[in-house]
């Protein structure tokens, strides 16, 4: 084990989120500091003692430098800040550079936080804009590829190379939604079936309506210190962060080295290695989730099953409660709320309520140990982050 490894040495003290969903009238700035001043009252500290602010990007915000503008909004002056943009595994990676700079001795107590207004503060023309300037301007746009295709691609491979089947990728969507029907606060909690979605209406083949993930407004904020600060503060249910792991493969989904395996494989291999425990360790997990074949690819790249196996592994039941690893316990980004790349906070924010008991009905008995993986771009970025209960020094 490397001196230098983050392993056991940072804590989350304090969890928070903003409503979810359709929140009118409300900014993304709004959002984030929403969810800020409840991640700081759970951890039981004033604002003034943050020293440091981790952020990203926001579609409905005007502002390039998030984490610097949440700051004047919500009164602090760190001393520590940066807004991070490795699209949808943005959240894991301020996770890893929250935990690297507070080793490093940049900062003593960092505010994680993201919010954005996807639902409310975009008009269409806004949206389609955000969407065209994600991709490459000239090697992929006008061949009609935004994001949503890219996905696609890969599922179609998916299917090809390993049987995957439509009813499979459905029955992704139906566990959430039933997962979110337990979650209070969470924005779609209608049952469907695996002919619901199959039903839904096209959006780019394979995936129907049912298939994507929502488009929500919201925020999610985190509240990390050392483990020897936390010990000091009294704080009675740290989570430790145990690993952490990132991979960038690629920019273009053309040059995808493999569009059926992803640089999960490596991200997660990391995260692991630095945490000292393996996929069959885990308890929970929060796996990216903006289309149902993701989550597929996912468990397998991850480790949970193996390549190829990952449509009968969900059939049977493996990503859900009494399964091998119950995953995206809230509903995830098909059911829970998706506002962009603050969307994956929310996978955080559940791993580590359920790591902490406090999932009621929905909880997880015995977790103790959990993972969360952010992806983005067509599957370019990967991070990985691995969760304990307990300080392992």
């Amino acid at each position: 084990m490397s001196e230098t490894t983050l392993r056991g040495k940072v804590a989350v003290i304090g969890i928070g989120i903003s409503p979810v969903g359709k929140v009118p009238g409300r900014s993304a700035l709004w959002l984030a500091a929403d969810a800020s001043k409840k991640a700081l009252a759970d951890a039981g500290l004033e604002k003034s003692v943050v020293d440091g602010v981790l952020s990203c990007h926001a579609f409905a915000s005007p502002f390039h430098r998030f984490s610097v503008a949440l700051s004047e909004y919500f009164g602090i002056q760190p001393t520590f800040s940066n807004t991070l943009q490795v699209s949808g595994a943005t959240a894991a990676t301020m996770f890893n550079i929250g935990a690297a700079a507070i080793q490093g001795g940049l900062a003593k107590v960092i505010l994680l936080t993201a919010g954005d207004s996807l639902m409310t503060g975009l008009t269409p023309e806004m949206a389609l804009r955000s969407m065209t300037e994600s991709r490459d301007q000239q090697y992929e746009m006008p061949y009609g590829i935004p994001v949503a295709n890219t996905f696609a691609m890969t599922a179609h491979r998916h299917m090809r190379e390993f049987g995957t089947t439509a009813e499979q990728l459905a029955e992704v969507a139906v566990v959430s939604r039933w997962h979110a029907s337990r979650t209070p606060g969470a924005q779609q909690t209608a049952p469907i079936t695996i002919d619901d979605v199959l039903n839904s209406g096209w959006v780019t083949t394979p995936y129907h309506k049912l298939d994507c993930s929502l488009i929500s407004d919201g925020g999610a904020a985190f509240i990390l210190t050392s483990a020897e600060h936390a010990k000091e503060l009294g704080i009675v249910n740290p989570i430790y962060i145990l690993g952490g792991g990132e991979c960038y493969t690629h920019e273009h989904i053309f040059l995808m080295p493999s569009l059926t395996s992803t640089g999960a494989v490596m991200s997660s291999r990391n995260a692991y290695a630095m945490a000292g425990y393996g996929p069959k360790d885990m308890h929970i997990a929060g796996i990216y989730d903006c289309f149902t074949g993701t989550v597929i690819m996912m468990l397998e790249d991850l480790g949970f099953c193996p390549k190829g196996e990952g449509g009968p592994f969900v059939a049977d039941g493996h990503m859900t409660y009494g399964g091998q690893i119950p995953s995206n316990t809230h509903g995830g980004l098909l059911s829970f709320a998706h506002p962009g790349m603050p969307g994956s906070l929310f996978h955080f924010y559940e791993v580590i309520a359920q790591l902490r008991g406090q999932c009621g009905d929905r909880q997880v008995a015995g977790a103790q140990l959990g993972l969360v993986h952010s992806l983005g771009a067509g599957y370019a970025t990967n991070a990985t982050t691995v969760l304990g209960t307990e300080n392992v020094l």
